[in-house]
């Protein structure tokens, strides 16, 4: 439910104002990588092509998604899910996260790549369902749209409940077993069923469709900050990372999860202007409509600094922690835009 919305580089651009720790040395495609608390040597650290590392990832990505969902019986459910999943403007931040996260603790990307697949099949069905007219009654998502809109209703909800349990049967069957202990494993299946469950993302969409005055911190954590949380925290169990690290990567992945929505809400109240009829007729609210724009900036600025503090833990571990310091700067600057067709 998170990573969802297409921002151009004008519009971010705007919101680059307001926002710390951009430099003006960077340059589109380009994410200058900064920490509140560190010192590296720009020779290690401080230019990092993160766009390169992105979609360099996303190509291997969308061949083994499209590898594990091919086209059989029924074939009208398959080709529902091929639609959402392998859409081609769909970011894969929640699969990048997760291999990088696990690479930085020294896992082989050969391990992650399972998994990372099966967070972006729960991705796409968690947003099949978000866009149905029950729920935020989307007509496009990613660039096209929404999967009721060219499929129907029943086949929308069929293909979303396909693809959950796809992805927990392709983390078992494909995860080479020498790379990833069974225990780590089940970690990684635990945390997904957490995150997508009752007390997770289906929580945080409950509350954004009751509402009420003092709901949109939690569905911003929930609805948002989930899936992003579940990313960090499912590469940290493939990695063998630590418990003291789980925690950090937790707080870290929910931080990254909520400012890259954040953002969005002031983007698009940039983009469309007060008053705007489209959005008053659209379901749930946002940090914008509740606290204003000036609230919704701090808030913003906040989650990046949170971000980076939990990620200060891990500068031991040199260049590996470049990409996660990058994600924060992403969902905060939105340098570049991400595009899973190239």
């Amino acid at each position: 439910m998170a990573f969802t919305t297409a921002i151009s580089p004008p519009s971010a651009a705007r919101l680059r104002q307001r926002l710390p720790n951009r430099s003006p040395l960077s340059r589109p495609g380009t994410i200058r990588c900064t920490s509140p608390s560190i010192s590296v040597s720009p020779s290690q650290s401080m230019q990092f092509d993160f766009r390169s590392y992105w979609t360099t990832l996303i190509a291997d990505i969308n061949t083994k998604l499209d590898e594990a969902i091919p086209v059989k019986y029924p074939q009208r459910i398959y080709e529902a899910m091929r639609y959402s999943v392998l859409a081609k403007r769909a970011k894969r931040a929640p699969p990048v996260m997760c291999v990088a996260v696990c690479e930085l603790f020294g896992g082989h990307r050969l391990a992650a790549f399972p998994t990372a697949c099966a967070l972006e099949m729960v991705h796409a069905a968690s947003l099949i369902h978000d866009d149905l007219p029950c729920m935020d009654d989307d007509p496009s998502r990613r660039g096209q749209p929404s999967n009721h809109t060219v499929y129907g209703v029943d086949m929308a909800v069929l293909a979303g409940d396909a693809l959950f349990p796809l992805g927990f049967q392709h983390i078992v069957s494909h995860t080479p077993t020498h790379l990833v202990p069974e225990a780590q494993l089940i970690r990684v299946i635990a945390e997904i069923a957490r995150s997508v469950g009752s007390t997770g993302m289906a929580a945080g969409q409950f509350l954004d469709l009751e509402g009420g005055p003092n709901s949109i911190d939690f569905v911003e954590r929930k609805k948002f900050g989930e899936m992003a949380e579940c990313s960090a925290v499912c590469g940290g169990f493939l990695g063998g990372a630590a418990d003291d690290d789980i925690l950090r990567l937790r707080r870290y992945g929910r931080a990254v999860g909520m400012l890259y929505h954040v953002v969005d809400d002031v983007l698009k109240a940039k983009a469309k202007g007060e008053g705007d009829e489209e959005k008053k007729k659209k379901k749930g609210s946002s940090y914008v409509d509740v606290y204003g724009m000036e609230k919704a900036m701090e808030v913003a600025e906040d989650l990046r600094g949170k971000a980076k503090r939990e990620l200060s833990a891990f500068d031991k571990y040199g260049d590996g922690v470049v990409p996660l310091y990058s994600f924060v700067d992403f969902a905060a600057d939105r340098s570049f835009t991400i595009d899973s067709s190239v």
